[in-house]
C-alpha cells in the first residue's frame, strides 16, 4: 500500500462512526473484493489497517485501495444489508458464501398415489403440506433408503399411468396402481410406516422384515431370505443413527466451531427423532473475528435450500440474538444439560476435522495459491486474480470452435467458461484466435464484465501477436502470454514478454504442473465442444441426404437425438413417431452402413 493510498484511508477513517453497518473493501479498479459488517464501524475498519495480520487478512488487506461503508439501525439488519450485497457483488474474498451445494431430502408425494422421491431444488416445490425429510448430505444414503424403502413397500413408481403394468409389478415392487384398484387402508398403512421410518423409527420395518424373513425361510425359500437378512443387516449397520439424550421429537441442527491455524472449522449435527440423521462439516480461511464468520455462515447456511429446523443450538461464543432475529426461529446457546453436551460434541468434532483436514488443505494452496502466486512473480504482475485461457480445434477447416476456461485465485471457475463457435469455416488459426478474442472482450467492454488479469493461448507466437494487436484495438491493457507444447504434445514452456521469449518451467515445479493442469482443462473443454458440433454437424448432413426428410421433420429430429449414435439406438416404432415407417426405414438402413 503506497503512501497516497495510506493518506486517503486515514482521512476516511477518521470521519466513520462507531454505529453499525456494512463495509465494502475495493481494489485498485475499484472492484469490491470484500464485504463485511461491524457492531462498530469505525473501529472494525481501523483494525485493518494497524497491527500485523497473516494468511487471507494480510492478502486482503495488500489489495485494499479504497473502502465504502453503509450506516444501518441494529445488528440484524447490518447482517441482512451484507448478505445482500454479497450476493449481488461475490466478492473474491468471501470464499465461504460461494459454496452453492444443496444436500437432497426425501419426499413422499401428496400425490393421490404417493411415490418416493429425492429432491434437491426445495424452491421449486409449492404448498404447505409437503412431506419432506432430511437433509442428507450424504446423497448415497438418501438413495439407498428410497430403494430400500421401494423394495419394501410396493408404491408406485412410474411418473405416469401407464396401460398396462410395469416390470416393477411383475416383480412385487408395485401393485400396479395403473391397472388395479387398491384399498385405501392398505395405501395409509403403507405410508404411515413409511413416514415413521423417514423421522427415525425403523422398528416397524425391522419387525416387518424379520417375520417375512421367518416365513421365507420356513418355506425353505432361502434366497429370499438371505435377501431379506441383508436388508436387514443394512439397516442396522447403516441406517440406525448415533442416538442422543434428548427424549422428543422436535427437529434440531446443533452447530460446533473451532479455529486454529488461521482456518474456521465448522460441524452440523441434524438431529432428527432424537437420533443424528446426518452430520455436515465445512472449512474455511479466517478473514474476521471466528465469531463473526460462524454468524454469517449460519445465516447463509439456510438459504441454500435447507428446511428450517424448530430449534437451533449454537456455541455460547456466538450471538445467539442476531441469528434468532434473521432466521425467525428458535436459537439457543445452552449453559448446561444435556444440549450443551450435544454442542461441545459439536465443537470437538470440528476440532478433530480441522487437524485432519489441515494438511491436505495445505497441500492443496500450495498448488493452487502458491502456484499462482509464483506466476504473477515471474510475470513481474502487480495482482494475478482471474486468468483467462483459450484453444482453438478444427477438423480440416471445418467446424471451427474455440473454448475459453477461467481460473480464479489458482481454482477452475466453471460457471465462467464459454464457448465460440466460430464464424469462418476454414483453417485459419490466426483468423480464429483474431475472431475469438474480438468477440469476447467486446463484450466485456460493452456489457461491463470482470476483466482478466491475464490471457493464456495455447498456440506460438503468432497466436500472441493475434491476440495483443486486437486487445490493443479495444484499448485493453491486458497481459497476454502462450503456452508451447513440444513434439509429445505435453506443455514445454511459457512465452511472454516483447519480443516474446521462452520461460523454462522446472518440471516437478508447482508451477509447471498448474500450468499444465490449466493447459489440459482448456483443451479438454474445448475438445468436448468440437465433438458436440462435429457430432450434430454429421448427423446434420445425413439426415439431409434422406428422401422425406423436410427441414420440420429434421429438426425434430435433430431436437430429440442430437447425435448419430442415438438415433441408431431406436427402434422402428420410435422413430415413426416423427417419420413415415418407410422413411424410418431407409434411415436405420442408411445409419447401419454409415461410417
Amino acid at each position: 500500500m503506497n503512501e497516497e493510498v495510506q493518506k486517503h484511508i486515514k482521512q476516511k477513517l477518521s470521519l466513520v462512526p462507531n454505529k453499525p453497518g456494512c463495509y465494502q473493501m475495493k481494489n485498485k479498479d475499484q472492484v469490491i473484493i470484500y464485504v463485511g459488517k461491524a457492531k462498530k464501524l469505525k473501529n472494525r475498519l481501523s483494525s485493518y489497517f494497524r497491527g500485523t495480520h497473516t494468511g487471507k487478512t494480510a492478502k486482503l488487506i495488500s489489495e485494499i485501495t479504497d473502502f465504502e461503508y453503509i450506516i444501518v439501525g441494529s445488528e440484524t439488519e447490518s447482517l441482512i444489508l451484507e448478505l445482500n450485497l454479497i450476493k449481488k457483488y461475490d466478492p473474491k474474498y468471501n470464499i465461504l458464501l460461494r459454496d452453492d451445494k444443496s444436500y437432497p431430502y426425501i419426499e413422499l408425494t401428496n400425490e393421490a398415489v404417493p411415490r418416493l422421491m429425492i429432491v434437491r431444488n426445495l424452491s421449486r416445490k409449492r404448498g404447505k403440506n409437503l412431506r419432506l425429510y432430511g437433509p442428507y448430505p450424504n446423497v448415497t444414503a438418501a438413495r439407498n433408503t428410497v430403494n430400500l424403502l421401494n423394495r419394501i413397500y410396493p408404491l408406485r413408481k412410474c411418473r405416469t399411468y401407464n396401460k398396462k403394468p410395469c416390470l416393477y409389478y411383475h416383480i412385487g415392487q408395485c401393485l400396479g396402481f395403473c391397472t388395479n384398484k387398491v384399498e385405501r387402508f392398505d395405501l395409509e398403512k403403507m405410508q404411515h410406516e413409511i413416514i415413521r421410518f423417514l423421522k427415525g423409527d425403523d422398528s416397524l420395518v425391522v419387525d416387518k422384515l424379520e417375520k417375512e424373513m421367518l416365513e421365507e425361510s420356513e418355506k425353505l425359500n432361502y434366497e429370499k431370505a438371505k435377501e431379506l437378512k441383508d436388508l436387514l443387516d443394512y439397516i442396522k449397520v447403516t441406517l440406525t443413527k448415533q442416538k442422543v439424550e434428548i427424549h422428543d421429537t422436535i427437529d434440531r441442527d446443533i452447530f460446533g466451531y473451532y479455529t486454529d491455524k488461521g482456518y474456521l472449522s465448522i460441524q452440523v449435527f441434524f438431529i432428527r427423532s432424537s437420533k443424528i440423521l446426518e452430520r455436515h462439516s465445512a472449512m474455511i480461511p479466517l478473514i474476521e473475528e471466528a465469531d463473526e464468520e460462524f454468524i454469517r455462515y449460519v445465516a447463509k447456511f439456510y438459504d441454500k435450500n435447507f428446511i428450517l429446523p424448530k430449534e437451533i443450538l449454537i456455541p455460547t461464543t456466538a450471538d445467539a440474538k442476531i441469528l434468532q432475529d434473521y432466521l425467525d426461529v428458535s436459537v439457543k446457546s445452552p449453559l448446561k444439560g444435556v444440549k450443551r453436551k450435544i454442542v461441545d460434541m459439536a465443537i470437538k468434532n470440528a476440532e478433530n476435522a480441522l487437524y485432519e483436514k489441515f494438511e491436505l488443505i495445505k497441500k492443496d494452496e500450495e498448488k493452487t495459491i502458491a502456484a499462482n502466486e509464483q506466476l504473477r512473480e515471474l510475470l513481474h504482475m502487480e495482482t494475478l486474480n482471474r486468468i483467462e485461457l483459450f484453444d482453438n480445434s478444427n477438423l480440416f477447416g471445418n467446424f471451427n470452435v474455440s473454448g475459453m476456461v477461467v481460473f480464479k485465485n489458482g481454482n477452475p471457475s466453471k460457471n465462467d467458461y464459454r464457448k465460440f463457435k466460430i464464424t469462418n469455416d476454414k483453417n485459419d488459426d490466426y483468423g480464429t484466435m483474431k475472431e475469438v478474442i474480438y468477440r469476447r472482450y467486446f463484450r466485456v467492454l460493452k456489457d461491463g464484465l470482470e476483466k482478466p488479469d491475464l490471457i493464456i493461448v495455447d498456440g506460438g507466437k503468432g497466436q500472441i501477436h493475434c491476440a495483443r494487436e486486437v486487445l490493443s484495438a479495444l484499448h485493453l491493457p491486458i497481459k497476454v502470454v502462450g503456452l508451447k507444447k513440444d513434439d509429445h504434445h505435453t506443455t514445454s514452456a511459457l512465452l511472454e514478454g516483447d519480443p516474446i521469449q521462452e520461460i523454462m518451467i522446472d518440471r516437478k515445479s508447482n508451477l509447471f504442473y498448474y500450468l499444465e493442469r490449466m493447459q489440459d482443462e482448456v483443451h479438454r473443454y474445448t475438445i468436448s465442444y468440437h465433438r458436440q458440433i462435429r457430432s450434430k454437424g454429421s448427423l446434420e448432413s445425413v439426415l439431409d441426404s434422406i428422401s422425406g426428410i423436410g427441414p420440420t421433420r429434421k429438426k425434430e429430429l435433430l431436437r430429440k437425438y442430437h447425435t448419430i449414435t442415438k438415433i441408431k439406438e431406436q427402434s422402428v416404432a420410435d422413430l415413426c413417431k416423427i417419420l413415415p415407417k418407410q422413411v424410418a426405414l431407409e434411415l436405420l438402413k442408411f445409419l447401419s452402413e454409415y461410417e
